[in-house]
């Protein structure tokens, strides 16, 4: 029996993925390249999720996909800082080659002699590389149909780690975006990765990670007994099976796959486990109106 990925073609991956130096610009360069390619791919589409390979699914994907269906579409979800640290700062005055940008072979990261002063035309803003981006400025970003874009490509093609502050900035400082920026990403960092014990993840313990007003939880290892904790009690989902949504019509139970059997792939049964994430939105999107930008950088 073919996979359900196989079966519903809904999955697409880059057979050669870039070389990136976490610390440089390609990471970036990356980014961009996978936004690009679902442009190309897909005309059908709201959302661009970046996600790391460490990052696991808090809620159902039906109650994921309920919270993004009455969600405004010009919303973007990006972390950002209004001042950066003097750390940042120190690095947004260095100027770097990353050179996995330009050639696929492993390469490092040069840093040069002279500072350069920071940039009069726009704030910088900087903060967590994980974004939810809406269509429209997914497009902005890799059509350009102005200059800043491009121009602030320029500038962070040699900054250290630009793609904790590209997005932000561009959005802070675009008025079409800038008044609809939330700060979050809907990710929670789990801080403590060395727990082994399942108890660690057990009640009230794991309140501080299943009660959160987020989506996903990130720096999860493969081992890690917080994922069973997870699959059994909030996604249901059985060992080597997809997590089961509302197209699944076959029977539930931990030795059989629901989904198995398909039903209408836009049916959605979402449950209460976003409940917290969904108050958080709309309290955000409440307090955004009354805002003249979200940004609040003036």
């Amino acid at each position: 029996m073919m996979d359900q990925e196989s079966l519903a073609e809904n999955v697409n991956v880059i057979e050669k993925a870039d070389a990136v130096n976490e610390e440089g610009s390609s990471p970036l360069g990356l980014v961009l390249h996978g936004t690009a390619v679902l442009l190309k791919w897909k005309l059908d589409w709201d959302w661009f999720v970046n996600l790391d390979a460490s990052d696991y699914p808090l809620i159902p994907q039906d109650d994921f996909l309920r919270i993004l269906s009455f969600v405004p579409r010009n919303l973007n979800f990006i972390e950002y800082n209004k001042n950066i640290s003097p750390e940042e700062y120190q690095k947004a005055l260095e100027v770097i080659v990353d050179s996995r940008l330009y050639i696929l072979l492993r390469g490092k990261m040069f840093v040069g002699d002279r500072k350069r002063v920071l940039p009069s035309a726009f704030k910088l803003f900087m903060g967590s590389q994980h974004v939810i981006l809406n269509r429209k400025f997914v497009e902005y970003s890799i059509q350009g149909w102005e200059n800043f874009p491009r121009l602030l490509l320029l500038y962070f093609t040699n900054t250290r780690s630009s793609h904790k502050g590209y997005f932000q900035t561009l959005a802070c400082n675009t008025m079409e975006f800038s008044d609809a920026v939330i700060n979050s990403n809907l990710r929670f960092i789990n801080s403590d990765n060395t727990a082994r014990d399942p108890s660690d993840f057990r009640a009230p313990n794991s309140d501080r990670i299943l009660k959160r007003e987020v989506a996903f939880v990130g720096n999860v290892s493969a081992d890690s007994p917080l994922l069973d904790m997870i699959d059994a009690h909030i996604l249901h989902r059985g060992h080597g099976m997809v997590s089961p949504g509302g197209w699944c019509l076959g029977s539930s139970n931990w030795f059989s796959d629901p989904c198995d059997e398909w039903g209408d792939p836009s049916v959605l049964r979402p449950g209460p486990a976003a409940k917290e994430l969904e108050k958080f939105l709309m309290k955000s999107i409440k307090d955004m109106s009354i805002k003249s930008s979200s940004c609040d950088h003036q």
